[in-house]
């Protein structure tokens, strides 16, 4: 498994994977036709040129297109993560692999100290995989201000949050290597 640059030429193969009904209503953006999809992805490579997000296409071990990562309202070192992967591959790990590649390239290669995750109470899912995640807490009572934004209009989100110390921290006790250490080129 791989991160690398959106690319409008997956869009096809993402279109397809993102439209299923175990994906389609916890994707943050929603599209009603492949060419609104082809749009948004031009609209995301844009941004991150920008520098208001940073968004990664994930690949499986073929090179094929699995579903997407991306760090969404970057705003003082800390944003939103966003994560969808097909249901194709649903259980087989591409989610933790992908996190993990996603916060080294953020918090070792990039400007990032926290990463949020905000995560629908009916997600069961999502909310499994995340606290799964050795160096995700759950940050509902840590950050009140902020998990009170998010639930503006009900309770309906739980908050995560993932800390480059927190991470790093993780990467060292399991003698993870990071990208720099794997010598990693951007893609």
């Amino acid at each position: 498994m791989t991160l690398k640059k959106r690319d409008v030429a997956d869009c096809h193969v993402m279109y397809d994977l993102l439209i299923d009904p175990a994906v389609f209503p916890f994707v943050r953006q929603k599209v009603s036709s492949y060419d609104e999809f082809v749009f948004l992805t031009k609209q995301t490579i844009e941004a991150e040129e920008r520098g208001e997000l940073i968004s990664r296409t994930i690949v499986d071990e073929w090179g094929a297109p699995i579903g997407a990562i991306t760090l969404y309202d970057i705003e003082n070192g800390s944003g939103f993560l966003g994560t969808w992967i097909g249901k194709p591959y649903f259980g087989k790990g591409y989610n933790k692999l992908a996190k993990e590649a996603f916060f080294s390239e953020l918090f070792f290669s990039g400007d990032i100290q926290t990463v949020f995750m905000r995560i629908r109470k009916e997600n069961i899912r999502s909310t499994m995989a995340a606290q799964k995640l050795p160096y995700c807490s759950l940050a509902n009572e840590l950050r009140p201000d902020l998990y009170r934004m998010i639930n503006q209009s009900g309770d309906h989100y739980h908050l995560f949050q993932i800390e480059k110390d927190q991470y790093h921290l993780y990467m060292m006790r399991t003698a993870q290597p990071t990208l720099d250490e794997l010598g990693a080129k951007e893609a």
